[in-house]
């Protein structure tokens, strides 16, 4: 299998390229070498390639940033994966793609489903609804997978900021009004790499038929404010934090130039009952990403 994996060096990325070395031939690439703006850029590396599974982890993920920047989160988010997805069509590839909770407008009590209908609330959600819809406009064999709150131990995060603060603050407050569906990096990588080997086992027919939008997240929900504090707990270097206390708090008290969704948790069912995988739950997750974690 050769598989091109676009965005290797992100969060996700480049746990991917760990992931999916037993797959085959592993071939990473990232901006400058690809640039998503650049439609002839695209086209030279698929066409080049000639790649079994495209897979697209990129993203333009600054999600306050596109408010001011729309037309080129548009041109990453939204126009380049449609590209994509048409390139894959036209050379009998499988296409893969990342998309996000950011589609929904948060408002629903309970996790989203893939019924659901979207409504974004920011630039960011609705430039990745805009690559979602065309990708599926395309057609042919391919899977969007939303996924909740990604998070890795290795690049910049919620999950490494946290941390960080405790060892550097004595005071925090963090918003108990956002809930959402914490994801490890590692564990998407590793169950899109076991997804692979159930397809590559699989026929055209079969893979074109379980086509379509998947939500792919850690299991359960919680809030940023009840994730911080677990994250706190399980902090390798706990007793070198310099924290007194960790507070509630409402996203108003915070500017930002986007709004967030006040639940935008993913409910996986449809993807576990489908391929029989991804059953991990976030906390258990969260547990191992930070059993080996020891930089701040």
């Amino acid at each position: 299998m050769k598989i091109l994996v676009i965005g290797s060096t992100g969060q996700l990325g480049w746990e991917l390229q760990r992931s999916l070395l037993p797959l085959g031939q592993v071939i990473p690439v990232d901006y400058p070498e690809i640039d998503l703006t650049d439609h002839g850029s695209i086209l030279r590396w698929i066409r080049g390639e000639k790649p079994d599974v495209i897979i697209n982890a990129a993203a333009y993920t600054a999600v306050d940033m596109a408010e001011k920047e729309a037309d080129l989160a548009q041109e990453i988010n939204g126009v380049a994966p449609g590209i994509l997805a048409e390139e894959a069509y036209a050379g009998n590839s499988v296409f893969i793609h990342f998309s996000t909770d950011f589609v929904f407008d948060g408002k629903k009590k309970d996790p989203y489903l893939e019924t659901d209908i979207p409504n974004p609330i920011n630039v960011y959600g609705e430039t990745k609804l805009a690559g979602e819809r065309a990708i599926r406009q395309v057609g042919g064999e391919y899977f969007i997978f939303r996924t909740s709150w990604l998070y890795s131990t290795r690049r910049d995060c919620f999950v490494t900021k946290v941390l960080k603060w405790a060892h550097t603050k004595e005071n925090l407050r963090i918003v108990s009004d956002q809930i959402g569906s914490p994801t490890w990096s590692r564990t998407l990588a590793d169950t899109t790499a076991q997804w692979l080997v159930l397809l590559k086992s699989n026929d055209k027919s079969w893979r074109e038929n379980h086509s379509g939008i998947y939500h792919l997240a850690g299991n359960g929900s919680v809030s940023r404010f009840e994730w911080a504090k677990r994250i706190l707990q399980l902090d390798p270097r706990r007793s070198d934090q310099q924290l007194v206390s960790i507070q509630p708090a409402q996203s108003v008290e915070f500017v930002s130039a986007a709004l967030r969704p006040e639940n935008s948790a993913l409910d996986c069912t449809l993807f576990q009952e489908t391929f029989g995988l991804f059953k991990s739950d976030w906390s258990a997750s969260l547990e191992l990403a930070l059993s080996s974690f020891d930089q701040l």
